[in-house]
């Protein structure tokens, strides 16, 4: 047994090691409980606060200024705004809505573009309204320039996750006005599937980006005690929550799961952490900022207030992983890239926006 825990510290040593990059960390301004991020321009980002602010910033000068909007959100635990993605002329955002009767939605409205007020309508609503306040999701990517996805948590709710005649738990695609595809999973080999849906079985997925290297889309999703995963999205497939726990554990301690292991009716993480990091927001790095890292994974963390670096090795295999750095901004809720390759964190606790570039 003694031989057993020295080969696995071992391991972990050996699999997590940490970085020897140079590299700065620049405080542009500080925030209010941040959640997610997206460039306008060069200069300019978006920012929406979790407690309900639609925040304009510029990186240059850490000026800001409040956008109006008309959201009919509610801060419900970890609910409030969510994701917010600039795409051409217009502004995605992912919101908890208020439902009424204490219930709520992981919801995405879209608005024409503007600097001072942004008339936002809903495109999508997971339903059913739930009354928790626990696993909104929410991250958003386009792709193709037509096909929205966006996680949807599974609310607390555990098995929810496994009834496809139900948003959430699932990962959503839809069309940019809020239709739906022709070749999503409902009309090709799903029939008993809601419309929207594209894959099943996620717990609460708060990171997703598109590789610019294989246009695919990839997401983090947080984990119970341990098993925090990076997947590929995956087309008519299932992740397996809550009748697999990704090699984690319940909060009480006890056993997650129907199964204990990976079967072949559920789609495989490429990795996974245990015990749990609480993984937040990934990108796939493409910059010529830190063009050393072109096609690798950064992949933040919130208890574990980390930023990591997997390796890529394929489409379909993620090699040594790498911690940048640890407990230097606080817990990390989204990582976006500049269009010169600098890297932009939000954090949570000690609230502010960072800039990361090379010294």
């Amino acid at each position: 047994m003694k031989t057993l825990k020295i080969l696995l510290l071992l391991l972990i040593f050996f699999n997590t090691a940490h970085a020897n990059e140079s590299f700065k960390l620049k405080k542009i301004i500080a925030l209010s409980n941040p959640w997610g991020l997206s460039f306008i321009n060069d200069e300019e980002i978006i920012i929406s606060e979790k407690e309900g602010e639609i925040l304009l910033v510029n990186i240059k000068d850490g000026s800001k200024k409040n956008i109006k909007h008309n959201l009919g959100y509610k801060v419900d635990g970890q609910g409030g705004l969510l994701e917010i993605l600039k795409y051409q002329d217009y502004i995605y955002i992912c919101y908890t809505e208020d439902r009424g009767d204490g219930k709520t939605s992981t919801s995405i409205a879209k608005a024409k573009f503007s600097k001072t007020n942004l008339n936002f309508k809903n495109i999508f609503q997971a339903n059913p309204p739930i009354n928790s306040g626990y696993h909104f999701g929410c991250r958003m990517v386009i792709q193709d320039n037509k096909y929205l996805y966006a996680s949807a948590g599974e609310r607390g709710g555990d098995n929810i996750a496994q009834d496809s005649k139900k948003h959430p738990g699932s990962i959503i695609r839809i069309n940019l006005d809020g239709s739906v595809p022709k070749e999503n999973p409902k009309f090709k080999s799903k029939s008993d599937w809601l419309p929207e849906v594209y894959q099943i079985g996620i717990r609460n997925p708060q990171g997703m980006t598109l590789s610019p290297f294989n246009n695919k889309v990839y997401i983090s999703n947080h984990g119970a005690r341990g098993g925090d995963f990076f997947g590929e999205v995956k087309f008519a497939e299932n992740y397996g929550w809550k009748i697999w726990c990704w090699g984690g554990t319940n909060y009480s301690m006890t056993k997650c799961g129907e199964v204990q292991k990976w079967d072949k009716r559920f789609t495989n993480p490429l990795y996974t952490w245990v015990p749990s990091i609480a993984v937040s927001a990934v990108q796939i790095y493409k910059g010529i900022e830190f063009e050393e890292w072109n096609g690798h994974i950064l992949m933040t963390s919130l208890r574990n207030q980390s930023l990591r670096k997997l390796e890529f090795v394929s489409d379909n295999k993620v090699g040594k992983e790498v911690v940048i750095f640890k407990d230097n901004i606080g817990r990390i809720r989204d990582i976006k890239i500049g269009p010169k390759g600098k890297i932009y964190l939000l954090s949570n606790g000690n609230s502010a926006l960072w800039e990361m570039s090379k010294k």
